[in-house]
């Protein structure tokens, strides 16, 4: 049976803290809670993993703890919308916060761009300067 995972140090809790008031400028509450993780993709089994979560505005960013010294970790805004890194584990928890934390930035910038861009349009001309007529929701 192997042994279970070491729960987050209160220093590494504490780097994790240091490192959100850094980006976004003020305490960000961090929770602590127990997830399901499949270590190995090969097999289907799930081992409960110490992880760590918060929220800002509508993200919800979690690192899981899958060993020691190991970190994996996501972003994600709905179920639908979940994202990770391009590294599967990280071997520094200090790397994967600023990695997590860099990514969600910058797909946060790409999603503002991109309702700017959307707001942008003037639906009420297409087609030629018809009128838009929406598509009927039943």
């Amino acid at each position: 049976m192997p042994r279970p995972i070491p729960d987050f140090t209160a220093r590494e809790r504490h780097l994790v803290n240091q490192t959100l008031v850094e980006r976004f400028g003020k305490p960000i509450p961090t929770q602590t809670i127990q997830a399901e993780v499949q270590l190995n993709l090969i097999q289907d089994e799930l081992t409960m993993c110490p992880a760590l979560t918060w929220q800002e505005n509508i993200c919800h960013f979690v690192i899981f703890k899958t060993g020691d010294s190991r970190f994996r970790c996501q972003f994600y805004y709905t179920d639908a919308e979940q994202f990770g890194t391009d590294e599967k584990e990280f071997d520094n928890l200090g790397d994967c916060t600023l990695k997590l934390l860099q990514l969600q930035a910058k797909h946060e910038e790409e999603r503002m761009r991109v309702m700017r861009g959307l707001n942008a349009v003037d639906f009420s001309k297409a087609n030629d300067g018809e009128e838009y007529h929406a598509p009927i929701i039943i």
